[in-house]
């Protein structure tokens, strides 16, 4: 039996998947609902009015990520650097003013979320003598997000038996 390695498999095109060196110890996963009380307004025994809007999405915290390179002596910011990725896509060019680059994050069998990197933190905590960092812990924060809807005049991702009947060839594969 190998042992499966957490990872965040790109869901967009134009990055990479990330694969932990070390897998987690805890997932933390979150939800709330959003609310509204208005102010002033009170049930006939006293109590706020209450009104119950939506779910938000699901969060995932996963804390201590340890990235470890001592023994081959090399720079631990490689591994780093792609889950910093995650969080500097407004870079100028190509990429500027795009939306976060979307993960499926799973560990062997397990699909838990399609999320995106909400937040994320990172320290270096061993260093070789010239300086090279060799280990990192990073947290992060995911957030479950949907794929993205098509805009008014696209076609469906997934179009209905009816509408491949009446659609072109194109959506008969």
């Amino acid at each position: 039996m190998t042992l499966e390695k957490a990872k965040l498999k790109a869901i967009d095109n134009d990055v990479e998947d990330i694969e932990f060196m070390f897998n987690p110890n805890e997932l933390s996963f979150g939800r709330s609902m959003e609310l509204e009380q208005a102010k002033g307004a009170h049930t006939g025994t006293g109590e706020n009015k209450t009104s119950f809007k939506y779910p938000k999405p699901y969060s995932l915290s996963i804390k201590n990520i340890i990235f470890d390179t001592y023994e081959t002596g090399e720079n631990v910011l490689t591994y780093v650097e792609k889950f910093t990725k995650s969080v500097e896509f407004t870079q100028k060019g190509e990429g500027e003013k795009k939306r976060p680059p979307i993960y499926l994050f799973t560990w062997g069998n397990n699909q838990y979320l399609r999320c995106f990197v909400k937040s994320l933190n990172f320290k270096l905590s061993l260093f070789l003598s010239d300086g090279t960092p060799v280990r990192a812990s990073i947290d992060l924060s995911l957030e479950q997000v949907e794929l993205a809807t098509p805009s008014r005049g696209q076609s469906p991702a997934n179009p209905t038996a009816g509408q491949r009947q009446s659609a072109p060839s194109i959506f008969l594969s």
